[in-house]
């Protein structure tokens, strides 16, 4: 809590003083003291190290302790000129005398306008001025070689005055001026409350900041000096400071910045054994200068941070864990689609991967990043058609508290910012609407980001790999995907194999899940050479993932240990998968996927779970395409 000390010269004052503060209901907030002249210094300065926010005080007192450059600031109490009128009115009381001759001892703030008011009263005034304390008996010398009929003052004046025998009077306050006084000194108490929390707060900033700070004033004087600075530079705060800023850190061009205001921002230099990185910039007050502040940061503590961060990005699963070796098949076609893959891995461009739903577009893109510069860096999956357009945005880009409503206090970076040093996976791109495209160009075009509800861009370094099931040209002649985005992305292509275009991978791939899920299940069957032929000889439009999913049907129902062709078809109640479907072309990209769907439809008697199953997708995904197509779905009887 703020404290005032109210030091008062003489015990009237103290008394007086004492019964307006209670009658204003302050004594809570004022401390009271007896100390004139040279005590009431020694008093000051020992006030200096307790909670004392203010000073009031009276003539010469008030006057020696500022001038002692106490640094709690001081209030006086005023000496107006209704207290001087009394004071020339008791005088001629006491001498008896209507135009008597007063001589007046007073420090200079003690005697304003007295001159002015004594010529208004008939007084014949002679001024004696006080520089300090040691002044007055020489003064009261004086004054007794006069024909003065009566000293006025401030105590230790009338009490060595009384001692010559001379009339005296003591100048007096009023009780106006007193608790104006008061009154003055509890607002400033509140104000150095306020500047004290900020300087507390600053202080705290400063102290635990992770960078080096050091404040310099216009003479390059070391102000501040924080532990992270004392750490980085191996010097003590109190050795350096009230120091010149040169001695130290000599290779910071200080004119450029205490003269012309120049900022110096992110600049990197060896000191000694370590790299900091750092940063210069001006404090201005009232458009004037007035020192410079200088930050920095040890290079190296900014690595480990960057460490720390890609570590917990690995701990919320931002990593690729399928690598080439895991994209199994013995084709040529295969063989040739991972050789390229692999040759686009070391160049840092964007990637197109085309391919029907099934072929493995997300391996080809984990595999991809695992061999490519940015490995160690985090990969973020997305799959657009996964989320809901008005959420897509906001997860892609983030957001910044009260965005929209609904958003968290603390706003939420976009995946593109957890991206960052890494690679970003946008599967099923083409379920983007239009406004996320453009502002996919943007992040394409600028390497930047901005949070909705942000008005600042924040830097990206990422690699975007896009996958798409879809015929991106068909879909921009419709007007669903633009033109300069997919001339964008398709930076590098590739398109996968479908399944049934790779020979003798249907074979191997059926042994390698077969194996997989024997261990997994605890199951012992084998299939027959007339069972791999039979599966082979499938359309398989959901391509592996569709073989992968039925193998391990099988595995898990079957009771027969050797798999035939006529165990096959036992268990491969989908009469309808037996066949191709109608119309399709192998290539994916010379069929619109509505046209799929509706082929699907026909060979299934519009039964949507067999039509699913056919196209390889959920029953929900396909009720989602059947209203964006407006698809009507008519069922047969």
């Amino acid at each position: 809590m703020s404290r005032i000390a109210f030091i008062a010269p003489d015990k009237q004052l103290f008394l007086q003083g004492k019964e307006i503060i209670r009658e204003l209901g302050l004594n809570h907030k004022f401390d009271l003291y007896l100390a004139r002249l040279n005590k009431g210094i020694q008093l000051a300065k020992k006030l200096q190290n307790e909670d004392i926010d203010v000073i009031v005080c009276r003539g010469g007192t008030a006057q020696l302790i500022i001038e002692s450059k106490v640094n709690i600031p001081v209030v006086e109490i005023p000496i107006t000129g209704q207290d001087l009128a009394q004071v020339f009115h008791e005088s001629k009381k006491i001498t008896g005398l209507p135009h008597p001759k007063v001589a007046i001892l007073a420090y200079r703030n003690m005697v304003n306008d007295i001159e002015v008011l004594s010529n208004i009263l008939a007084i014949e005034l002679t001024i004696y001025p006080l520089q300090t304390i040691e002044d007055i008996p020489a003064k009261i010398a004086e004054v007794a070689l006069t024909d003065a009929d009566i000293v006025v003052g401030g105590i230790k004046t009338v009490l060595l005055a009384a001692e010559k025998g001379l009339k005296t009077h003591l100048i007096r306050s009023g009780a106006f001026s007193i608790r104006a006084a008061f009154l003055e000194a509890q607002k400033i108490a509140l104000g150095r409350k306020i500047e004290k929390e900020r300087a507390h707060e600053f202080k705290a900033l400063v102290d635990y900041s992770l960078e080096g700070i050091i404040s310099i004033n216009k003479e390059r004087v070391i102000k501040v000096f924080n532990p992270t600075a004392e750490r980085l530079l191996n010097l003590s705060a109190k050795d350096m400071l009230g120091q010149k800023i040169d001695s130290i850190l000599s290779f910071i061009n200080y004119d450029a910045c205490l003269v012309e205001g120049q900022q110096s921002i992110g600049q990197v230099i060896q000191l000694g054994t370590i790299w900091i990185t750092f940063n210069i910039a001006p404090i201005i007050v009232d458009q004037s200068i007035i020192g410079a502040i200088i930050a920095f940061q040890d290079v190296t503590r900014i690595q480990e941070m960057e460490i720390r961060i890609r570590n917990e990005l690995i701990a919320r699963k931002f990593i690729a864990k399928y690598h080439f070796t895991d994209i199994l098949g013995v084709s040529p076609q295969i063989i040739e689609t991972k050789r390229i893959a692999q040759e686009m891995s070391s160049i840092d461009a964007t990637v197109l991967i085309s391919g029907e739903s099934g072929t493995g577009k997300e391996l080809f893109a984990q595999s991809i990043h695992n061999e490519s510069q940015r490995k160690h860096g985090p990969f973020v999956a997305v799959n657009c058609a996964a989320l809901p357009q008005n959420l897509l945005e906001s997860e892609l880009f983030g957001y910044v508290e009260g965005a929209f409503t609904g958003a968290t206090k603390k706003g939420k970076p976009g995946l593109f910012e957890m991206a960052h040093k890494g690679t970003i996976f946008l599967d099923e791109i083409s379920e983007m609407d239009k406004y996320a495209q453009s502002r996919l160009l943007r992040v394409l075009q600028e390497k930047q980001v901005m949070r909705l509800g942000d008005d600042k861009y924040i830097p990206v370094d990422m690699r975007i790999i896009a996958a798409t099931n879809k015929n991106l040209i068909g879909l921009i002649k419709e007007g669903h995907f633009r033109q300069d985005l997919f001339y964008r992305l398709k930076v590098l292509t590739i398109t996968l194999p479908s399944l049934r275009d790779r020979n003798n991978d249907v074979k191997h791939l059926a042994h390698h899940f077969l194996e997989h899920y024997k261990r997994q299940h605890l199951r012992q069957l084998e299939i027959s050479p007339t069972g791999y032929n039979y599966l082979s000889e499938y359309f398989w439009p959901g391509n592996v993932r569709e073989l992968k999913y039925f193998i391990e049907r099988l595995v898990v129902i079957a009771n027969e240990k050797i798999i035939t062709e006529d165990v096959i078809k036992k268990y491969w109640q989908d009469r309808e998968l037996e066949t191709e479907l109608p119309n399709i072309s192998t290539d994916t990209s010379l069929v619109s996927e509505d046209k799929k769907i509706a082929a699907a439809l026909s060979q299934c008697n519009s039964n949507i779970t067999h039509a699913a199953k056919l196209l390889g997708m959920d029953r929900s995904t396909l009720y989602r395409k059947l209203k964006t197509y407006k698809i009507e779905v008519k069922k047969a009887y």
